[in-house]
């Protein structure tokens, strides 16, 4: 049995595909946890949440959130104007451009445009929300905790610590111990801010393992292979690699 670990998909469709056939992922015999961030950036957001979904309802992978998911879905549920635009600033319009069409906006994004995207995308994709807001914010396994952003060593019980900190906690979690015996996987923050690389990122301490490779900033879509000796395997798929139809 394997324990294969991706993150920060955002939109970016045939390489996740291709990754997956990459590594000959196979739900009879591995465990896949997908550690969140499936939208924004990339072109697209809604196949990618549309594949996730079936893999978590056909074979049970294990689906975390990310803060980008939570993004999307606290703008199109409680719609405030803040929320707006921080979703506008982190890759809104290529998610709404997924879900209405990739022509939707022009050369610029309209106001009114942008609402009735919103309603558009509420109305006709309740599913995906509703699927959004039921991810989980961590997974935890014998001897790893999987989570979008990371653990706040400030918590004596990590399990405890507000949910914000699953999905956006960075420098306090990734520069500190964490204390733990078990080792943290995360996404979130890319490798290359870490480690100057895109490939999977080991912490000298040994007790976090980044695995963003920043795949829709034009880098590559990682994956960390464990089998069940705990001794780990790095695969990757590199921006562009393939198509956006070679599905699994």
């Amino acid at each position: 049995m394997r324990t294969l670990a991706i993150s920060d998909i955002h939109g970016c469709y045939g390489e996740f595909n291709q990754l997956l056939r990459k590594i000959h992922f196979d739900p009879a015999e591995d465990t896949l946890v997908l550690l969140g961030d499936y939208v924004d950036r990339g072109a697209n957001s809604r196949e990618v949440v549309e594949k996730v979904k079936a893999l978590k309802e056909d074979y049970g992978v294990i689906t975390l959130r990310g803060n980008h998911d939570q993004m999307m879905y606290d703008v199109l549920i409680k719609d405030t104007e803040e929320l707006n635009a921080r979703w506008i600033r982190n890759g809104a319009r290529q998610t709404i451009e997924s879900y209405c069409g990739h022509d939707y906006f022009g050369e610029e994004m309209e106001k009114e445009k942008y609402i009735e995207a919103k309603k558009y995308i509420k109305s006709q994709y309740m599913h995906h929300l509703d699927f959004i807001n039921s991810l989980d914010f961590y997974y935890e396994s014998a001897t790893h905790i999987f989570v979008h952003a990371g653990i706040n060593p400030l918590y004596e019980d990590w399990r405890k610590q507000p949910h914000d900190d699953f999905i956006w906690i960075r420098d306090p979690f990734y520069s500190n111990p964490t204390g733990l015996d078990k080792k943290v996987v995360f996404g979130h923050t890319p490798v290359i801010y870490l480690h100057e690389s895109e490939h999977i990122w080991f912490s000298p301490a040994g007790d976090k393992i980044g695995i963003d490779g920043g795949c829709v900033f034009g880098k590559q879509l990682n994956c960390l292979e464990i089998s069940e000796d705990d001794e780990y395997t790095m695969h990757f798929i590199r921006k562009g690699e393939t198509s956006l139809f070679d599905a699994v």
